[in-house]
């Protein structure tokens, strides 16, 4: 766990990340989300289930929601399609309907941590019924884990007992080769 981390913990319980954001998943994985290359998302999807098949079992996925309106703009979530076979591969369930990101705000890419902290501040709502759950967040890039950190602290807030983060990439801090 890094220092920041330590000084402020996380709402999310652990992170599985299945790859190293690197080549080749940086030009891969914005081919699927800004270029519609879904045939990209279940061999992303199959990666992650590897990674994590011996973790500890949620009760339910949850893809990292997008708004309505980026939506409509790319006519799918990249993370939900991630999601959609890693669900299929574990043999578990996979939930569209219970978080919602309901602001609308800018992509994170480009912004710095502080930035990216108050980008995401109040943007999802969590309707169903979380009590006691435990949550797997699907997504496909861990930067600053800022995204996440919103979203579980919203399950939290909802009565969700754990939420761990299943991503496919994690940044690497510049020089980390590990």
């Amino acid at each position: 766990m890094c220092g920041a981390c330590l000084k402020h913990p996380p709402a999310f319980d652990r992170t599985h990340a299945a790859l190293a954001y690197a080549f080749p998943l940086d030009r891969m994985i914005p081919r699927l989300k800004y270029n519609g290359q879904l045939a990209i998302a279940p061999a992303l999807g199959e990666c992650m289930a590897h990674a994590v098949e011996h973790t500890p079992r949620p009760d339910r996925l949850i893809a990292m929601p997008l708004h309505a309106k980026r939506i409509r703009e790319r006519g799918f979530n990249h993370a939900t399609e991630i999601a959609r076979e890693v669900a299929k591969r574990l043999g578990l369930p996979l939930d569209t309907a219970s978080c919602q990101r309901i602001r609308d705000t800018p992509p994170q890419m480009g912004l710095k941590h502080d930035a990216r902290r108050r980008n995401v501040r109040g943007a999802f709502a969590c309707s169903g019924d979380v009590r006691g759950q435990r949550i797997a967040l699907i997504d496909d890039v861990m930067t600053t884990g800022t995204s996440l950190d919103e979203l579980a602290a919203t399950l939290k807030r909802a009565g969700a007992a754990e939420v761990a983060c299943w991503v496919v990439a994690r940044t690497l801090p510049p020089g980390d080769v590990t």
